[in-house]
């Protein structure tokens, strides 16, 4: 009797290890839907790691395999190396020899960062699909320097095979959008589509309020909750903090900027609370300690393309939000929803604030937040994406 065939083994291309930086982004979404939605199959998480000398398999607590592939050397500066064909196609091959013995009814490639370009042609895969939720060749502080500007290049050219190899290619933004399309002209634009970031919906209703300020405080809470990188614009909160010391900002994530000078200087302020990471799991509850989200980003090409996960996180625990230098997310502004700005003076950023705050209890506003949030849920957005897939 020969060997059983598997359904569908999807293979999705991140950015690195499943538990990196106890975030979940859509990757993780995206993977957790088609481990749920496979019968008889399988999902392989595929990431560079810079701290492993051998490629390395594991199965995650959820069911998913991982699929550790070393970098050239740990430093940061080595990470260029995830885009060059020459170093890394002798480390997939183990990963390939795997596939291969699989004997799958079909193999479906997911790329959510443009690393390992030639994996695409590596294998005879059924369907090639590129989910682009980053501007990926460009900083994220937005500083341009003469490494920056080499390793925009390779970046370049690993997505643009990458771009060209995908049957299907979603988009979180409509300015990603018109950067892919420009890329692959008006004939491919049936097979680009623009699907923003959503919400685990569930997670946040019927989370209990929780009263009172995470520290002691009589003010408004103005929360942001999510990795602290190098887009957010620390000196934006800091100079709203000291113009206000009656309001408190409250900083939930991990530390993704190496603690940059920016960041170190913001915590300084008095009425500046840093909590640090806490379990996704969490998240919804962490929400209930604040009365306004704030998304104060940085005004540059990586953020142009930008559409941030908490929007909705923050819309579905009924909180508004006040946005900066996110205009992915204009089209959402609404009274008592959502405030945005585009504006470089803060006095701009600080009104919003204020305005917010004074609606943030209304009843009727607190349920059209809901409403929208509810309708971007993520199990609809993926179930799309597997029928243009398919």
């Amino acid at each position: 009797m020969g060997a059983k065939t598997l359904g569908t083994v999807h293979v999705v291309v991140a950015a690195g290890r499943w538990n990196h930086d106890r975030l979940r982004y859509r990757r993780h979404r995206l993977a957790e839907f088609l481990q749920n939605e496979t019968r008889e199959g399988k999902v392989i998480w595929l990431c560079p790691v810079p701290d492993k000398k051998e490629p390395e398999r594991r199965r995650l607590p959820n069911g998913i395999i991982e699929w550790a592939i070393p970098d050239l050397f740990p430093n940061k500066i080595f990470r260029f190396g995830r885009y060059i064909d020459f170093f890394y196609e002798k480390k997939l091959r183990a990963f390939l020899d795997e596939l291969e013995r699989e004997k799958a009814g079909k193999y479906y490639l997911w790329y959510t960062f443009p690393g390992f370009p030639a994996l695409s042609e590596l294998f005879p895969w059924d369907k090639t699909v590129y989910d682009c939720s980053d501007l990926w060749s460009y900083p994220m502080e937005g500083r341009q320097t003469a490494v920056s500007f080499l390793r925009r290049k390779v970046v370049q050219q690993a997505e643009d095979r990458v771009i060209h190899k995908a049957g299907t290619i979603f988009c979180t933004s409509d300015y990603l959008y018109s950067q892919v399309l420009n890329r692959l002209g008006p004939d491919r634009a049936p097979h680009v589509h623009t699907l923003e970031n959503g919400v685990e919906f569930a997670a946040f209703a019927g989370v209990e309020k929780r009263n009172g300020a995470p520290v002691s405080h009589s003010g408004t809470v103005f929360g942001y909750i999510g990795g602290i990188k190098p887009k957010l614009d620390f000196k934006l909160i800091q100079k709203t903090a000291e113009r206000h010391p009656e309001w408190l900002f409250f900083l939930v994530g991990p530390d993704g900027t190496g603690r940059s000078d920016e960041f170190r200087r913001l915590l300084q302020t008095k009425n500046v609370v840093w909590k640090g990471s806490i379990p996704p799991a969490e998240v919804p509850a962490y929400m209930q300690m604040i009365d306004v989200g704030v998304m104060p980003y940085k005004p540059t090409s990586y953020n142009a393309a930008v559409f941030p996960l908490k929007l909705f996180e923050f819309l579905a625990a009924g909180k508004p939000v006040v946005g900066a230098h996110l205009p992915s997310t204009k089209k959402y502004a609404a009274e008592g929803i959502y405030a945005y700005t585009e504006s470089d003076d803060p006095e701009d950023f600080m009104r919003l604030c204020q305005k917010m705050a004074e609606e943030s209890a209304d009843e009727v506003y607190r349920q059209a937040r809901i409403r929208l949030a509810r309708s971007k849920n993520w199990n609809g957005i993926f179930r799309e994406m597997v029928e243009k897939v398919n």
